[in-house]
């Protein structure tokens, strides 16, 4: 007993050394460790089935980053109780390991302590301490109950609609398509994917309304909860102010899936969707534009589209989603905020402002540096793949934009990269779903602080 006190004395010194970038970092890490261990099992494999250590460590970072990329086949290798499994890990990977040790914290009665806030601040990037266990366990509760009413509708469905399914084969597949939608996992374990629905519109947009919440960013849905809440108490009469973070992220998430959705019709209009009928042209460019900003599921073979638009794809996957949701990429307000203080300087303004506010000059830097940083290490990525793969370009493209959006779609080279190219996409996933701004922060010790004098300006020429 003695020594388990000194053990966790000891533990939590060398923890309080860590600021709470450091700790989130390594936590995460921590809990890849712990995924890669279970995945290990041979409980939740099929028996006689045999997958390298690698190929194991990159199924737990792409799981817990919940990117969807994998080396091996899902459905060859994982049985019903390793896909349950992974559907518990989806929900620890995109909720993010503090709101579920919160969530844990708050129903056992403990106390939450201000590291812990602090931690949670960190994990779900918000400005302010106040207020961050209400925004866990009511974010919580609204996903879990999204989870569970749209797998029940996508369960019922299956059952009804689709004679190849009983209802247990039902359930376990309408909650599957439920939570990866939700989550933005993009795991496929059918290896179809959601190929055999593609037909059907209303299923397919359920989908892509799905993907988008799960993406839009766990602040503005409580935001935007609470607006339903107060017009419902007033009657319509309510008058209810969002935040700043919450008004650019919507914008320039419609914006994104609106023009993705455009740019995606324009180029497959005389290619692969030329003998489409128009609805179902529709309802394909929405549902790729919501897919590659990061659940990763598809309705067709990706080698059937045309070069631009496999570009397009890699575009919309490196943006990836919003600020504190399931999903990765250099996120919608980080170039959000670069578009606006590149027409701002065009414009000759030395402010950016947006809805009769001004953005700071510290987030405009910070979107700058997330942006440059982001592109040379996915430029680095592709450069080291094009040395050590066999393929072509724009699949070492697709691949490193996918991993590090953590998106999982991919033109079929996952399972055929080398060594290093399996290490650098684990590099990626990682990365991608921590954060670049985190990543370089995690290298920040607890010590280091600005100064407060200035040295001479001098004007560099430019351009």
């Amino acid at each position: 007993m003695f020594g388990i006190a000194t053990l966790w004395t000891r533990i939590s010194k060398i923890r309080e050394r860590f600021t709470p970038i450091q700790l989130l970092v390594t936590t995460y890490f921590g809990l890849i460790v712990i995924t890669f261990f279970l995945l290990c099992l041979p409980l939740f494999r099929y028996p006689g089935v045999k997958v390298s250590f690698l190929d194991t460590f990159f199924m737990a970072v792409s799981t817990i980053s919940v990117t969807g990329l994998s080396t091996v086949s899902l459905h060859e290798v994982y049985n019903n109780y390793g896909i349950f499994l992974l559907e518990f890990l989806f929900q620890i990977g995109g909720f993010g390991v503090t709101m579920i040790a919160t969530v844990g914290m708050v129903i056992t009665g403990q106390r939450i302590s201000l590291h812990h806030r602090q931690l949670i601040q960190v994990d779900m990037n918000q400005p302010r301490l106040s207020g961050t266990v209400r925004l866990v366990y009511s974010v919580f509760g609204l996903m879990m109950a999204l989870q569970f009413v749209s797998g029940i509708i996508f369960s019922a469905y299956l059952y009804l609609t689709d004679s190849l399914y009983d209802l247990k084969s039902a359930i376990f597949e309408g909650f599957y398509i439920a939570i990866s939608a939700v989550t933005n996992a993009g795991f496929d374990v059918t290896g179809k994917s959601l190929m055999p629905f593609r037909h059907d519109y209303i299923f397919l947009l359920l989908i892509i309304l799905l993907i988008l919440i799960g993406g839009i960013g766990f602040p503005v849905l409580t935001e935007f909860r609470e607006w339903l809440f107060l017009k419902i108490r007033t009657h319509g009469k309510g008058k209810y102010r969002f935040s700043l973070f919450s008004k650019i992220a919507f914008l320039f998430a419609v914006i994104f899936f609106v023009v993705g959705a455009i740019l995606i019709f324009l180029s497959e209009a005389g290619h692969s969707f030329v003998n489409m009928p128009w609805g179902e042209k529709i309802v394909t460019s929405l549902f790729y534009s919501a897919t590659t900003r990061n659940a990763g599921l598809q309705l067709d073979s990706l080698t059937g589209f045309r070069t631009t638009t496999l570009l397009l794809f890699s575009i919309l996957m490196f943006i990836g989603a919003s600020p504190s949701s399931v999903g990765g990429g250099i996120r919608t307000t980080t170039i959000g905020i670069l578009m606006l203080y590149m027409m701002a300087f065009i414009r000759g303004r030395k402010n950016v402002n947006i809805f009769g506010r001004r953005i700071g000059q510290d987030d405009i830097q910070k979107a700058v540096v997330v942006v440059n940083l982001s592109l040379m290490l996915c430029a680095a990525a592709i450069l080291v793949l094009s040395f050590t793969e066999k393929a072509s370009l724009i699949s070492l493209v697709f691949e490193v934009a996918s991993a590090f959006g953590t998106t999982g779609l991919s033109l079929g080279i996952t399972s055929s990269l080398s060594l290093v190219g399996k290490c650098v996409i684990i590099m990626l996933m990682f990365v991608g779903r921590v954060g670049m701004l985190y990543m370089l922060m995690l290298f920040v010790s607890k010590r280091e602080q600005d100064f407060n004098y200035k040295y001479p300006t001098e004007k560099v020429i430019i351009g």
